[in-house]
C-alpha cells in the first residue's frame, strides 16, 4: 500500500471512529491528518488535504484546540497560523477521556445528585422505585468517574502492565 493510500485510509477510519464516539467526523479527520503529518499544517493545507471548507476547517480546529488535542504553532516569518496534533497516543487518549468526562459524565452526576433529594413518602412504590433507580445509576456514575480519574492520572506503563495481567 502506498503512503498516500494508507494515510487516506487512516484518516477515514479515524473519522469513522470519532463519529462512533460522538465526535464530529470532520473534527476526527483533521485530528488524524495532523497526527500523521511530520510538520505543522495551515488551515489552507488542511482544507486542501481533506477537501473541506474554510469555515468547517476553522470551526473544527478551534474545537480540537479546546479539547487539548491540537496546538497553534508559530513559524517565524509566516503570517498564517499553523497547527499540530499531539502524537503520543497515550496523551491523546487521556485528553479525550478527560474532556468527555467533563462534557458528559460530570453534568449527569450533578443532575443525579440533585435527583436523589426527591421528596416523597418511601412507602409510595413510585417514590421508592424512583429513588432506588437514581441511587443505582448514581453509584454506577460515581464508580465510572473514579475509573476515568484513575485512567487519566495513570502512567502508560502501569496501564499496559495492568491490561496485560487481565489477558493472562
Amino acid at each position: 500500500m502506498k503512503l498516500a493510500e494508507a494515510k487516506a485510509q487512516f484518516i477515514q477510519s479515524w473519522g469513522s471512529l470519532g463519529a462512533q464516539w460522538g465526535i464530529n467526523r470532520t473534527m476526527a479527520q483533521i485530528h488524524a491528518l495532523l497526527m500523521v503529518m511530520p510538520d505543522p499544517l495551515s488551515a489552507d493545507d488542511i482544507m486542501a488535504e481533506l477537501n473541506i471548507s474554510r469555515g468547517n476547517t476553522n470551526m473544527n480546529v478551534r474545537e480540537l484546540i479546546n479539547w487539548g488535542l491540537v496546538d497553534r504553532v508559530l513559524i517565524p516569518g509566516e503570517r498564517k497560523e499553523y497547527f499540530t496534533a499531539e502524537k503520543d497516543i497515550w496523551k491523546v487518549a487521556t485528553e479525550i477521556a478527560r474532556e468527555r468526562k467533563r462534557r458528559e459524565l460530570d453534568p449527569i452526576i450533578k443532575t443525579l445528585n440533585q435527583l436523589q433529594e426527591v421528596e416523597g413518602d418511601m412507602k409510595d412504590k413510585h417514590v421508592k422505585a424512583f429513588r432506588e433507580s437514581i441511587q443505582g445509576i448514581n453509584k454506577f456514575a460515581h464508580q465510572t468517574d473514579k475509573a476515568i480519574n484513575s485512567f487519566v492520572k495513570a502512567e502508560e506503563s502501569w496501564f499496559y502492565g495492568t491490561l496485560m495481567k487481565l489477558f493472562k
